[in-house]
């Protein structure tokens, strides 16, 4: 028997909706919010209001494309946490309200292990899924982890950012060089031009396996502060070779400490998750380290590496597999360590 999932997405500032059938993407529409790009960064005020206008053409949208009606779903996974709580509130209320009117199993999701079990998504092009046990590294902008997979549901944190997240530190080296935001994508774009071993920023030194990338944002900062003071037009003269060093530097971070996990562990089944996994110097780094250690790699697809409702659902199938259901009563978390309070 296939399984029709509705799953929603709206812990940050995209409004997503998708269909699934079992675990075969039928639909994955997501609306973007520009409404923050003026201010730099995500407003939460803005970002709920603008759920609330996205939700219903998105939802009804998702359905037309994967040509089904309401009648014909099973389940209805909507993303829990973590996330802004204003956001949260807008996707967790419409999916509940739609199961209860509509007569579906209702499955929440956490936001963070929907981005890892996203690799298991199926699609046209039958991508190679990872075996358990696996290691990910899930970075976004909110978040920087690896994560020990053992099972669907089965996972452990080896490692986490102790301050700042790698993605938010493109941003915020993006919005110090004065690019519009989001700035990840930009640095990636304009660091194809240029010369990585051009200019060298700190990297933390932080024991085990966390991260730290405070200290590297203020590197960045102080020194393009003192570059301007004799040069005005420093950013602009050295734009791609700035974004490029940058990249390199978040990268290297990066890497060190997933290869550590590796060798610690003994997993060379490697994942990358996240709205950073997009990243092509990050994607190139992992290809070279597959090469040198013998690592079978998993990149998502583009369209499930940033917040999707696909994953949502791929998530809430697993779960329904498991008959995890929700309660109506259900409240959302915007943190993973309030999951259970």
């Amino acid at each position: 028997m296939n399984i029709y999932i509705l799953g929603i997405e709206s812990s940050c500032d995209d409004t997503s909706a998708a269909v699934l059938r079992n675990t075969e993407v039928l639909s994955n529409v997501i609306a973007n919010q520009e409404v923050h790009e003026k201010y730099g960064g995500v407003v939460p005020e803005l970002a709920s209001r603008a759920h609330q206008q996205n939700i219903i053409p998105v939802v009804e949208t998702a359905l037309q494309e994967a040509n089904i009606s309401k009648k014909d779903l099973h389940i209805i996974a909507f993303t829990r946490g973590p996330g802004l709580l204003g956001s949260l509130l807008v996707g967790s209320s419409f999916a509940k309200a739609f199961a209860l009117a509509a007569g579906l199993q209702l499955v929440e999701v956490d936001h963070m292990e929907a981005h890892i079990l996203a690799h298991f998504i199926t699609t046209a092009e039958h991508q190679p899924v990872p075996a358990f046990p696996f290691l990910c590294l899930t970075v976004s902008g909110g978040h920087t982890q690896i994560v020990r997979v053992d099972d669907y549901f089965q996972m452990e944190i080896i490692g986490h950012t102790i301050d700042d997240a790698a993605g938010e530190a493109f941003d915020k080296a993006a919005k110090i060089m004065g690019l519009p935001y989001p700035g990840g994508p930009l640095i990636d774009k304009f660091a194809a031009g240029g010369q990585a071993d051009r200019f060298h920023f700190a990297e933390p030194k932080i024991p085990d396996l966390n991260y730290s990338f405070s200290g590297l944002k203020t590197s960045i900062l102080y020194f393009i502060r003192d570059q301007l003071k004799t040069d005005t037009d420093f950013i602009e003269r050295n734009k791609a070779d700035l974004c490029a060093s940058i990249q390199q530097t978040i990268v290297s971070i990066l890497m060190k400490k997933l290869i550590m996990a590796s060798l610690q562990t003994g997993i060379r089944q490697i994942a990358i998750a996240g709205g950073v996994s997009a990243n092509s110097g990050l994607r190139k780094a992992m290809a070279e380290a597959a090469q040198k250690y013998q690592w079978e790699i998993f990149i998502p697809k583009p369209g499930f590496s940033t917040d999707n409702a696909a994953m949502i659902a791929i998530t809430g199938y697993f779960k329904y597999l498991r008959n995890e259901m929700a309660d109506q009563q259900l409240k959302p978390y915007t943190r993973q360590s309030s999951r259970n309070s």
